[in-house]
């Protein structure tokens, strides 16, 4: 299959270092909110007189839009030009960001939050997906590297920024400062994305997109409400119920129809699945980390939210120390080996988060967590690599709205996962508020659903990916 491929104008058509940078910096500007709002949630429950352990709700109730309406991003893309979806999608998460700085309640917040999820949910899958389409396998992951770099700035600057936000300010400044940001993200795609579309018109799949989307907003709202029992057992079990239901009437549908909006065919490409199955289990503990390690310092700790921002920042320094090192690693052991080993590694130091006390040296803090984005980092480059080696260019568009979906629904998972932990832990030992026991007892839990993504990676190919990675194996 061939794509209309439109250049902006300008004198010379831009590469694809260019192209992902630009795409980058819509990521940096999702991941600068997503890692400020972690450490900025106890001052905004104080300030909607709210348990800081509800406002979960206002970070899954964002993955919770990313999941419903990223399965519709590729199609989106594909009849109406990447370069228009992407501009109007920053342009509406920008608006979003607006609206969540002048809510004055909590139910405001997660209304506000749900448009900022529609805008993301068009933005880095699309963005993604101008990249693989333009960058040939051999150079995909550096172009991967380029494209996650600037996005790793965001988590780097994001806690500190928060923390002090917080602590000076108020915390609505923390989404106001993503309107300049965004402002010069839609200047930057009007001149320089390339706008990629289909030559003809995809039927679109209404009724699969109402399907899947009424399937997995009822599973993860159901599953944040019983994280911390916002409701009763009886409706937090009949929301997930009607996930259930939809999704496998959806399941039905989609083996029914030529173009369904989440092509489940594409498990049947082994890296894919597999790239899906353990990348899923591994974005449990990626989507709760953040969400406990802020709580952690601030609650169990009892640092101020700009101490709490300086110590959590380190795990996204180290993400940035590894993208130097991604593509040689990768050519000198392959992906398979790559990702069990270091999946391994990178879970022990979540776990060892479990361990933190005010006693111990800072420095081994920073080690640990160093360390721990480090190795995050490099497993989730090679999945997200990894998972595109063996799908045709002319599925791209499916292959990307069906794995951000699982991607974003996997990390609200985590949330609701970490949430509800930390929630049995408060009630099982009695406590009135979270202690570090509670805290501890949460980090482990996430840290043991993620270790069986090892055992999958093993289920590789040996020479997985070597067109991307340049290994060979013996």
């Amino acid at each position: 299959m061939r794509f209309f491929v439109a250049r902006p104008r300008m004198n010379a058509a831009p590469g694809f270092r260019t192209v992902a940078l630009i795409i980058a910096s819509a990521m940096f500007m999702e991941q600068l909110d997503g890692t400020i709002l972690a450490t900025a949630l106890p001052a905004m429950a104080e300030s909607f007189d709210v348990s800081p352990l509800h406002m979960s709700v206002a970070l899954t109730s964002y993955m919770l839009s990313l999941a419903v309406f990223i399965p519709a991003s590729g199609a989106i893309a594909d009849r109406y030009g990447s370069r228009n979806v992407f501009r109007a999608a920053i342009a509406l998460f920008t608006l979003g960001s607006v609206l969540c700085g002048v809510s004055g309640n909590l139910p405001l917040l997660v209304l506000s939050r749900l448009l900022q999820g529609i805008g993301g949910a068009m933005m880095v899958p699309v963005g993604r997906l101008v990249l693989l389409r333009s960058v040939p396998k051999s150079e995909l992951v550096a172009a991967m590297s380029w494209l996650l770099v600037p996005a790793l700035i965001g988590p780097v600057v994001g806690p500190p920024l928060g923390g002090f936000i917080v602590t000076w300010a108020s915390w609505r400044w923390i989404f106001y400062i993503n309107v300049p940001i965004g402002i010069a993200g839609m200047w930057l795609a009007s001149r320089y994305v390339p706008d990629i579309r289909l030559p003809e018109k995809v039927r679109f799949d209404k009724l699969g997109f109402v399907l899947s989307g009424a399937s997995l907003s009822c599973l993860v709202f159901g599953l944040e409400m019983a994280s911390h029992g916002a409701t009763s057992l009886y409706g937090s079990t009949g929301l997930v119920v009607t996930g259930i239901v939809t999704g496998a009437l959806y399941v039905w549908h989609a083996r029914r129809v030529e173009n369904p909006i989440l092509d489940l065919s594409l498990m049947r490409f082994t890296t894919f699945r597999l790239s899906v199955v353990a990348g899923s289990l591994t974005r449990i503990t990626a989507g709760g980390m953040p969400f406990l390690l802020p709580l952690m310092m601030q609650l169990g700790f009892g640092l101020s939210a700009a101490h709490s921002g300086v110590v959590t920042f380190v795990s996204a320094v180290g993400a940035m120390l590894m993208k130097a090192t991604a593509s040689p690693v990768l050519r000198k052991w392959g992906f398979r080996n790559t990702m069990v080993w270091n999946g391994v590694l990178s879970m022990i130091c979540v776990a060892l988060c479990a361990a933190f006390r005010p006693d111990w040296p800072l420095w081994t803090i920073y080690a640990v967590l160093l360390l721990s984005g480090f190795f995050q980092s490099l497993q989730f480059s090679a999945y997200n690599t990894v998972a595109y080696a063996d799908v045709p260019s002319e599925r791209f568009s499916a292959a990307t709205s069906f794995y951000s979906t699982f991607q974003q629904l996997m990390l609200s998972l985590g949330i609701c996962v970490a949430a509800a932990s930390l929630h049995a832990s408060v009630a099982w030992h009695g406590h009135e508020s979270s202690q570090l026991a509670d805290f501890s007892a949460a980090f482990l839990v996430i840290t043991l659903i993620s270790l069986i993504a090892a055992p999958v990676c093993a289920l590789f190919p040996r020479n997985a990916g070597a067109e991307m990675s340049g290994h060979r194996s013996r």
